[in-house]
């Protein structure tokens, strides 16, 4: 995985809850609530949430699966991931949080209900091997959800890239600091692929018997479900 995606991250990772809700408006937590209810998480279940960032979709999971089940979390950017253990005790919930590479995950075949990620997709060096690991840790029938930006169409198509093009980077920036960093996540958002042509991604990793989407808010973001062969 980029070096250079592992820095930026660790650059912004202070600030980045505080500018995620503001650039969002909080949106953000309804899109995550939408992708554990897609997930089918059920009391019990143990889930692996790839690139968590600062856990916000592994505590999501911890709600649902409750105290049998159990969810930890990993992303590859240190100074990122140190901040979920405060935040899961703020919500008194137990979450395990370890730094790992979902390119390259260290679990065995078949130990989780489901595997996720949320907004870290777009960032790994080959999408497609991340998925195929996501799906290899998960047992057969079990579920991998993804849920990341897309390029909205029709009326909110042109004021959502101006928003993303100039607002997004000059807020973010002011915050954080890192001007760039609130420009390259809007820049690859644009180009990722989104919908179908993710779809076609999934089908191509051969590690699903099933895949399906749903567009939120307008085809702003996308929640991805892979039924695991």
């Amino acid at each position: 995985m980029s070096e250079k995606v592992r820095k930026m991250f660790a650059d912004i990772a202070d600030d980045y809850d505080r500018v995620n809700s503001i650039l969002s408006f909080g949106v953000h937590h309804i899109w995550r609530n939408r992708a554990v209810q897609l997930s089918g998480a059920r009391e019990g279940d143990n889930v692996l949430d790839c690139a968590t960032g600062t856990g916000d979709l592994a505590l999501k999971f911890k709600e649902s699966v409750g105290d049998s089940g159990s969810v930890l979390g990993t992303d590859f950017c240190k100074e990122m991931i140190e901040h979920a253990p405060e935040k899961a005790r703020e919500h008194n919930l137990e979450v395990e949080f370890e730094v790992a590479d979902a390119m390259n995950l260290p679990y065995e075949n078949d130990r989780f209900d489901i595997s996720s990620i949320a907004f870290g997709i777009r960032n790994v060096d080959d999408p497609v091997q991340a998925l195929k690991e996501m799906g290899r840790v998960v047992k057969p029938g079990g579920t991998v959800v993804v849920l990341e930006f897309g390029q909205p169409k029709g009326l909110l198509k042109y004021p959502y890239e101006l928003y993303s093009q100039y607002i997004m980077p000059t807020v973010g920036g002011w915050i954080s600091g890192n001007r760039e960093a609130y420009s390259y996540l809007p820049r690859t958002s644009a180009k990722f692929p989104a919908g179908n042509e993710f779809i076609s991604l999934m089908k191509e990793s051969g590690a699903f018997t099933s895949q399906m989407f749903e567009k939120l808010t307008g085809g702003i973001a996308y929640v991805y479900v892979g039924t695991v062969k």
